[in-house]
């Protein structure tokens, strides 16, 4: 199992930094996330964390997302899905989303993933 390190992409669809850290089970995504085909950026993410869990390790899941089309909001669902689904194997997860204090519609959208995903998320306001 590899670290993935993807370099934030801005052109005509917007890729977000990706740094997944096997070692210390630390997980970032950073940036904006606009994308067309989400599915190929965001199915190897999910089969990395789907592998890592197998170790029994704590996750550390940092999000420091700006921005986000509806197709990355599935995904990152579906992050939170299997992060639950850790947890409720008793495994140990932070989830920490990092947003602009007067970004309001940022904290509403992370209050309702809290309750559709049934995990505990920091909200960090920077």
């Amino acid at each position: 199992m590899n670290d993935i390190h993807i370099k934030g992409v801005r052109g005509i669809y917007i890729a977000p930094a990706v740094d997944f850290i096997v070692a210390t089970g630390e997980c970032t995504l950073e940036g904006e996330s606009f994308l067309e085909e989400t599915s190929n950026f965001y199915s190897p993410l999910l089969d990395w964390l789907n592998d890592f869990i197998e170790t029994k390790k704590p996750i550390s899941f940092n999000i420091k997302l700006t921005y986000f089309n509806t197709s990355t909001s599935k995904w990152i669902l579906n992050i939170l899905h299997t992060l639950k689904y850790y947890i409720d194997q008793n495994g140990k997860v932070d989830v920490n989303w990092y947003y602009y204090e007067d970004d309001i519609d940022m904290s509403e959208e992370i209050d309702d993933y809290i309750i559709d995903s049934g995990v505990e998320i920091n909200k960090i306001t920077i």
